[in-house]
């Protein structure tokens, strides 16, 4: 079992409230920028995978994708 990696996905725009429910599990941060952070637990390569191809599918325009380790998640 491997043990899941922190994501912090940046995305153009900022997202309402309602869209918490599509990424269950991570927190949603609206920047001062305009740009909206998604951090969360990712468990494998697939379900990061899987996560961009949702954001992709529901036409969120990808800023940034970065793998954070402990000391960036703090």
């Amino acid at each position: 079992m491997q043990t899941p990696q922190t994501y912090q996905i940046k995305l153009e725009g900022h997202l309402s409230p309602m869209w918490e429910a599509e990424f269950e599990g991570f927190t949603i941060t609206l920047a001062e920028n305009g740009i909206t952070c998604l951090t969360g637990p990712v468990i494998d390569q697939a379900a990061l995978h899987g996560l961009l191809r949702k954001i992709r599918d529901l036409g969120l325009p990808l800023v940034s994708v970065t793998r954070l380790d402990g000391k960036q998640t703090e």
